[in-house]
């Protein structure tokens, strides 16, 4: 039986940054291999490479050695097959929410009704539908965050980068919004790369959770998340959800 080509793969992935006394080494052959479809979640202290990773997949910096492919061909810059969406939310402020959702669509050069229709189709999936003719000003922190996934979903990514989404957010709306992004991937599948600082956050949305060691960034341990989904409250607060959690919590606070 042939093996599946990982959707992507980091293969001893370093990246440092500066020259001289001045440089430092953010990440350390990192070798990691992330399934189609699956949802990995990254944990580790600050300084361990979490946001450097993410951004070498995402195409916005280079690795200085080592390899990083997204469908088995080498990421040579940004591009529409990754959406990224940081905990800033990003959005043009003097757009409506539609005309945020349609950006990426016009320069895509998609024709007017057709954007409109699939800005609002994500819209409607997020849950925002009936703001589409609202400015950002006017929504909450939830609703940017909401705006900014469905801007992403719509430009149709096959790879979903998440740099701590829902950090600023009050804990009501950050336990909604995961949830959101659980019905969100039911749907289509995606593969999503979440980085977080909260470890039942982690533990909640993924299928293995990738911790990481600082000074230098290198991989700690990859722990499988052995829970049903779809995820609910009931899983939360269930047993087995707290050994997996305090074993992920062990491995980043123990290091």
């Amino acid at each position: 039986m042939t093996e599946l080509q990982p959707k992507i793969s980091f293969q001893h992935v370093s990246k440092k940054f500066g020259d001289g006394l001045k440089s430092f080494i953010a990440l350390n052959d990192l070798s990691l291999d992330i399934a189609d479809g699956e949802i990995i979640t990254v944990v580790g202290p600050s300084g361990c490479g979490k946001s450097t990773a993410m951004n070498i997949v995402a195409g916005l910096i280079d690795a200085s050695a080592g390899q990083c492919r997204v469908s088995g061909n080498s990421v040579k810059g940004p591009g529409p097959d990754r959406g990224v969406i940081f905990q800033q939310y990003a959005l043009f402020p003097w757009l409506t929410v539609l005309k945020n959702v349609e950006f990426g669509l016009k320069l895509q050069g998609m024709g007017r009704e057709e954007r409109r229709k699939r800005a609002l189709h994500y819209l409607e999936l997020v849950g925002l539908k009936e703001f589409a003719d609202a400015y950002p000003k006017t929504l909450s922190g939830g609703m940017k965050q909401r705006c900014a996934i469905a801007r992403a979903y719509a430009v149709d990514p096959s790879v979903l980068l998440m740099d701590e989404p829902f950090g600023a957010l009050d804990a009501l709306t950050r336990v909604k919004l995961q949830d959101q992004l659980l019905e969100t991937w039911a749907k289509d599948k995606r593969t999503v790369m979440f980085i977080t600082h909260d470890v039942d956050e982690a533990v909640y949305i993924a299928h293995r959770v990738v911790v990481l060691a600082a000074r230098p960034g290198r991989l700690q341990e990859i722990i499988d998340v052995d829970l049903p989904f779809p995820r609910n409250e009931e899983i939360r607060l269930s047993r087995e959800f707290a050994a997996i959690r305090n074993r992920v919590w062990r491995a980043v606070y123990d290091q």
